[in-house]
């Protein structure tokens, strides 16, 4: 199954949490397929969250302020290898620059033999 069709699938399955919860909410199988809510795209400065979901490239490098990288990097390795769900500290670069400080939820979650990344951001 294609990836695109993947993240429709979580997206749709998914979708009271992300149009219903008061956090920031993103799912992520990989750099170039992740799904987010209003809210966690208006918190970085994107103008929807399509917009967010469809800047491609290295998550970590645009998305997390480099002091918070290697959190993030090293807790979304645990949760899809040891599944493990965690909570962690996470600055987030803004779009038109500047940071936001967050406590993110990270939790694996699985679909059609694939594992996401569910984040509850506040």
């Amino acid at each position: 199954m294609e990836h695109e069709d993947l993240i429709q699938e979580i997206m749709n399955e998914h979708h009271d949490i992300l149009t219903s919860s008061l956090q920031g909410v993103y799912i992520y199988l990989d750099d170039n397929h992740k799904v987010c809510n209003e809210k966690f795209a208006s918190l970085l400065g994107y103008k929807s969250a399509k917009e967010w979901a469809n800047t491609k490239g290295n998550f970590p490098e645009i998305f997390v302020d480099e002091k918070s990288q290697r959190t993030l990097v090293t807790t979304y390795q645990k949760a899809i290898q040891e599944f493990v769900g965690s909570t962690i500290n996470i600055r987030w670069k803004k779009k038109s620059g500047g940071t936001v400080d967050t406590n993110v939820i990270l939790v694996p979650i699985g679909h059609k033999e694939h594992t996401f990344a569910l984040h509850f951001v506040s």
